[in-house]
């Protein structure tokens, strides 16, 4: 499989991003997390609090880094959700809690949630206790 895609990828006929999935079977996810993003909207108001989340998908583990700044007080959990862009879900895989910004860590995955990344139907959200539905959120991407 490996050296029919590095062929095609010589030939100009596969992407060099097919080739590493193929090959390693590797994928990045990412989202900026925002206040606007959030839904159900902020019961306290923190405009400003923001993060990120960057990992790699290698196989069915997943390697993460959070980090965020100016919530309104210390986080208590973040996680990856199931919903798509402007609904809320449920969670589908703790991340932490209570959490720092520069959290990091692996998680397994199963089959049915990297699907629902390829779906476009998950993303991270970081909690706190005057937002316990969620302070900042965003929409996973590749």
């Amino acid at each position: 499989m490996r050296k029919l895609a590095l062929l095609l990828a010589a030939a100009g006929v596969l992407s060099v991003t097919a080739v590493s999935l193929a090959a390693g079977r590797s994928a990045n996810w990412s989202a900026k997390l925002t206040a606007a993003q959030e839904i159900p909207a902020q019961t306290v108001m923190a405009p400003t609090a923001h993060g990120a989340f960057t990992a790699t998908l290698s196989g069915r583990q997943l390697n993460w880094k959070l980090t965020f700044s100016q919530l309104s007080g210390p986080a208590t959990a973040a996680h990856i959700h199931l919903g798509a862009k402007g609904k809320a879900g449920n969670v589908l895989v703790p991340l932490c809690g209570p959490c720092k910004s520069g959290a990091h860590g692996s998680s397994s995955l199963t089959v049915a949630v990297v699907k629902d990344f390829q779906k476009h139907l998950l993303y991270v959200n970081v909690h706190t206790k005057k937002n316990p539905a969620g302070e900042i959120r965003g929409q996973l991407g590749g």
